[in-house]
């Protein structure tokens, strides 16, 4: 990664919450430790941030704490080509009237533009995916309730009294932190709490990750293996990876980018 977009990550991250560690930010950038430790300390001679004991801080830090992992907009712009050929898979497995739910996150937003001339049901915890099917689409869009997270674009509640409980769908569409033998998983607990609860609504849950997720771990499980009815992933992936997901009783759609490249030209915005 680039310094100038390593410096732009740490920036946001430190934004989110008092502290950001050195350990956090290694993950968020895929550098070394070294690395961050002397991004850090070019930062705080520019005084763009403060360098304290085990990571940094925000010159003037939040209010309110954010959720762990990249903003929106920093992931947005990661593996964009393979999203859009992983969100074209996804769509093709909809069908018109059946209802779905879509979790927030980049992938599951290029979605969206496939969705355009759909006719559907959709719950969304995201406020970006809502806004766009609302203004570009016919389908009925349901939010769930909540607090909106800002930079994830997200709309996420602990309590159980919203809408979400109220919601069946055929299949759940989401994303995860990372993907490997002990299931999906997000590095933020409230985020896993909001989560569990919409797989609960859906018979099927439909897996979006880019390849590189499948190397990407956390400290925290949203849901094992077992519980995965469909894992929708680019050309990156291994025979290794692949046959976790065989052994685990998953079916995986591989996305060609080639045809999703060729199909961009004619997407809506």
């Amino acid at each position: 990664m680039h310094e100038k977009e390593r410096h732009r990550i740490i920036l946001s991250a430190v934004q989110e919450k008092p502290v950001a560690t050195v350990q956090e930010l290694v993950e968020l950038t895929s550098s070394s430790e070294a690395t961050i430790r002397r991004d850090i300390a070019a930062l705080h001679v520019q005084k763009r941030l403060r360098r304290v004991r085990g990571g940094a801080e925000a010159l003037n830090p939040p209010q309110i704490v954010g959720l762990a992992g990249r903003p929106f907009h920093v992931n947005e712009g990661l593996h964009a080509a393979e999203k859009r050929a992983i969100a074209r898979e996804a769509v093709d497995l909809c069908s018109d009237g059946e209802p779905i739910i879509i979790n927030g996150g980049t992938t599951t937003f290029q979605m969206v533009h496939f969705l355009a001339n759909r006719r559907m049901p959709i719950l969304t915890n995201s406020f970006a995916i809502a806004e766009h099917l609302i203004k570009h689409s016919k389908n009925t869009v349901v939010l769930s309730g909540g607090t909106v997270y800002r930079e994830q674009n997200i709309i996420l509640s602990p309590f159980d009294n919203d809408v979400t409980r109220n919601f069946y769908a055929r299949r759940m569409f989401m994303g995860a932190q990372g993907l490997g033998p002990l299931g999906l998983m997000e590095g933020d607990p409230l985020l896993i709490q909001a989560e569990q609860k919409l797989i609960d609504q859906a018979d099927e849950l439909v897996v979006l990750v880019d390849s590189s997720k499948f190397r990407q771990r956390s400290s925290l499980i949203l849901c094992r293996l077992e519980r995965i009815s469909t894992v929708i992933t680019d050309e990156g992936i291994t025979e290794r990876e692949a046959k976790m997901l065989e052994q685990a009783g998953i079916t995986l759609v591989v996305a060609r980018l080639n045809q999703s490249k060729r199909e961009q030209t004619s997407l809506p915005a």
